[in-house]
C-alpha cells in the first residue's frame, strides 16, 4: 500500500504572499504521504533558486527530494518539479527527466521503483501544448516503465472532455476541485494511472492550512500494488 500525493506550492508565496515555506512543508507533513509530486519549488527567474529550502524537508516532513541532474545548483527540481518520498523508497529510485513539447518550456520528472514509475507532471496553460505534452509523456512512459505507472501533477485543464485524449489507456482521476485554493471550482490536478493498480481511496487534502499555503490544494490517492 502506498500514499501518493500531487500539490502545487506556487513557490511557497500562499495565495497573495509572502515567501513563508514552512507553510507548505506543515502541509505535507499532515498529509504523511509515502510519494508527492512538487510543482513550483523554484522561484522561476535568473538561475531558478529554490522556494522550498531543501535543508528543511527531511527535519519537517520525514520525506527527502530526488536527486535531479542537470539544473542550477541553487535549485531544487526541474522545471520547478521534484518529487519527495520515504528515505527507503530513496534508496532504490532512479529519476529521469523527460522534456516536453509546447510553446514555453516545460519538464517531466520519472522516478522508477521496482514494480511502480511515479510521473511528476505540470503541463502548459495552452491546451494544444498539453495535447502534444501528454503524447510525448505516454510515449516515453511506455519505453521507460514496466505495467504499473502513475502520473499526476498540475494538468492545467478544467475539462473532463477534452485535452486528455492520450490517456485513453489510463484511469484517470480528478477527486475534486483544488484551485484556487480559498474557494477551489477547478479540477486541476489530476491522476493517470495504470488501469492494473488498485485504487483504494483518494480526495483533495482541504484544510484551513492548506487553504492557506498555496492557491492549489493538494490531492492524494492511496493504490496498491498488485
Amino acid at each position: 500500500m502506498l500514499k501518493l500525493a500531487s500539490y502545487n506550492l506556487h513557490k511557497c508565496r500562499g495565495v497573495t504572499g509572502p515567501h513563508a515555506p514552512e507553510r507548505n512543508l506543515a502541509v505535507i507533513r499532515a498529509l504523511d504521504p509515502d510519494i508527492i509530486a512538487l510543482q513550483e519549488v523554484d522561484f522561476r527567474y535568473g538561475v531558478r533558486p529554490e522556494a522550498l529550502p531543501r535543508k528543511l524537508i527531511q527535519a519537517e516532513t520525514g520525506l527527502v527530494p530526488a536527486r535531479i541532474t542537470g539544473t542550477t545548483d541553487s535549485s531544487l527540481g526541474w522545471h520547478g518539479q521534484t518529487i519527495l518520498m520515504r528515505p527507503h523508497l530513496a534508496q532504490l529510485a532512479v529519476l529521469r527527466r523527460l522534456p516536453l513539447p509546447g510553446l514555453e518550456p516545460r519538464g517531466a520528472v520519472a522516478l522508477r521503483l521496482p514494480g511502480l514509475t511515479v510521473i511528476g507532471v505540470h503541463l502548459g496553460l495552452a491546451r494544444s501544448s498539453r495535447r502534444a505534452q501528454l503524447a510525448r509523456i505516454t510515449a516515453q512512459a511506455a519505453r521507460i516503465s514496466e505495467d504499473h505507472i502513475v502520473m499526476m501533477g498540475d494538468f492545467n485543464e478544467w475539462r473532463d472532455d477534452r485535452g486528455l485524449e492520450s490517456l485513453a489507456g489510463f484511469r484517470i482521476i480528478a477527486p475534486g476541485p483544488s484551485y484556487p485554493a480559498p474557494l477551489p471550482q477547478l479540477r486541476l490536478d489530476r491522476m493517470a494511472m495504470s488501469r492494473n493498480l488498485d485504487l483504494i481511496e483518494t480526495g483533495v487534502f482541504n484544510t484551513p492550512e492548506a487553504r492557506d499555503a498555496s492557491d492549489h490544494l493538494p490531492i492524494w490517492a492511496r493504490i496498491k500494488l498488485p
